[in-house]
């Protein structure tokens, strides 16, 4: 198999080579589920093996293999079965918070060259969830594009991509039907041979019936939503790479009914470039345009130039990414203090040992 069908590039391959073994050859992973990994090399498709080295190498699950990944990777002579040494360094993913009350990095998908936040234009429409979304696309490192779905249940369309439009930044906005195939030329525009793209939105906003609609088949299973109340069931349990016609990757993911912000630094700006923009005039350098005075944002809301209700969005997202780092700094200092409590027990079995 070509690799580069799969994306392969001389940034992964200059990854491996780093890693001086000749012997370990490149796989992606294209499928994921709660018990294996699937990955495909220039031998096809085999089932990857994390071995415990692996395991307790990683600092954390996010450091596991993910869908999108490029791993280095021994194939097991007779077996379409593959150990899996080493995942190469991402360029970019999709990632958030795992739901509850832990504080962990969960990696949604790796190596994405463009992100589809969809929305459907029907009762669930939300810019703040859409404001959510596309600061952890910008934290990433991929290219948001906005996916405004099931057009033919809208009267009005255009009048909430144009309140969208007020809340991308730069992300482009594209009204479309799965249904009836409105705006699937447009989205086809941006899908290239050898790119990954990834579907994400919460369930029920049509991701998999677009995916069908791409690939130009019944690709995956989907299920109806109910009209009443907007409700439904995503029949994606896993998350895996489907190659399209055209030579594009998509990664379809399960429906999120959360999507906890996860260590944020410049991507909340990126999503809120009119903040960004504002805060050139804020007295003070760092002002987080909370409670500092002479901040140029607080006046531009005061005067109505800004919007109040993004405005208490971005401060909802600020404080969000606050607790989120003041939890997994407590995080961090309670693994350490538990290697540190093993590492002492270890040492005082080998004392005990060598009395012996």
């Amino acid at each position: 198999m070509n690799l580069s069908t799969l994306g392969w590039s001389p940034l992964f391959a200059a990854a491996l080579a780093a890693l001086n073994r000749p012997e370990w050859v490149p796989g992606r992973v294209v499928g994921e589920d709660k018990h294996a990994v699937t990955v495909v090399g220039s031998e096809g498709d085999l089932t990857g093996i994390i071995p415990g080295r692996l395991l307790h190498r990683s600092a954390s699950h996010a450091e596991l293999p993910k869908v999108g990944d490029w791993v280095a990777m021994t194939p097991l002579l007779g077996e379409r079965k593959s150990i899996i040494h080493a995942v190469l360094p991402r360029r970019s993913k999709l990632a958030r918070k795992v739901t509850g009350r832990e504080t962990e990095e969960q990696v949604v998908a790796a190596n994405l060259d463009t992100v589809f936040v969809v929305q459907a234009l029907d009762q669930t429409f939300n810019l703040r969830r859409l404001e959510r979304f596309l600061v952890m696309v910008h934290e990433g490192g991929a290219r948001p594009v906005v996916i405004l779905n099931k057009s033919d249940l809208c009267a009005d369309p255009e009048a909430l991509a144009e309140e969208a439009r007020k809340v991308v930044g730069g992300a482009e906005v594209l009204i479309v039907s799965a249904k009836s195939r409105k705006g699937i030329g447009r989205l086809r525009q941006h899908l290239r041979a050898g790119e990954t793209v990834c579907f994400v939105g919460t369930s029920g906003v049509g991701k998999s019936s677009l995916i069908n609609r791409l690939y130009g088949e019944a690709l995956q299973d989907t299920i109806e939503v109910r009209e009443r109340d907007g409700k439904g069931r995503h029949a994606t349990t896993w998350r895996e790479i489907i190659p399209l016609p055209d030579g594009a990757l998509v990664i379809d993911t399960p429906g999120m009914r959360e999507f906890h912000l996860w260590q944020v630094e410049d991507g909340l700006l990126e999503a809120f470039p009119d903040v960004a923009e504002l805060a050139g005039g804020c007295h003070f350098r760092n002002c987080t345009h909370a409670h500092e005075n002479a901040c140029a944002v607080k006046v531009a809301v005061e005067d109505g130039r800004f919007p109040r209700d993004r405005y208490q969005s971005y401060l909802a997202l600020q404080k969000e990414r606050a607790e989120v780092r003041r939890d997994e700094t407590k995080h961090v200092r309670v693994v350490e203090q538990r290697k540190a409590h093993l590492s002492r027990l270890k040492h005082g079995y080998e004392d005990d040992d060598g009395q012996e």
